[in-house]
């Protein structure tokens, strides 16, 4: 991977405390030109630096009042792969992760309501080939959700 710079690290402290700052006012701040940032912008995404934009929705908006994090423990190691086949079938999982410990795996789960929880992993998690056991723990507030911190030098 290309190496980023102190003036690369300045820009992504800005967009990812403001994904909508203007260009110019990057600029400004940096003291380079708009074309720099926009050239410094476009090499980051080509080098996977930024991986993503666009607006947050919230799923409560839609109806998904009940996060979760379930942890899967697999059969074998082995059957992750598979296992994250079926899982990207279940809309309502958001995040997967291969971990250590006593999971297999671990995902984050939206549902409308316990019940629908109950449904999705019933009807859908536990009966993928390989799933051995479940343990959910249900989100009761999050306090806290954000990009890890960019430091650069000032």
């Amino acid at each position: 991977m290309e190496k980023i710079d102190n003036l690369d690290r300045r820009i992504l402290s800005k967009i990812t405390r403001n994904a909508r700052i203007a260009s110019r006012d990057i600029a400004e701040e940096c003291g380079v030109s708009r074309a720099a940032i926009h050239q410094r912008i476009q090499r980051m995404q080509d080098m996977k630096v930024i991986t993503g934009s666009g607006y947050t929705v919230d799923p409560r908006a839609l109806g998904y009042s009940t996060c979760t994090y379930i942890g899967v423990k697999l059969e074998k190691g082995s059957l992750y792969r598979e296992a994250v086949n079926e899982i990207e079938k279940i809309p309502e999982v958001v995040e997967c992760h291969y971990t250590t410990g006593p999971y297999s795996m671990l995902i984050k789960v939206y549902a409308q309501d316990t019940h629908h929880l109950m449904e999705l992993l019933n009807d859908k998690i536990q009966h993928i080939p390989g799933v051995k056991d479940t343990e959910t723990l249900i989100s009761l507030e999050q306090s806290l959700n954000r990009q890890i911190e960019v430091i650069y030098e000032k």
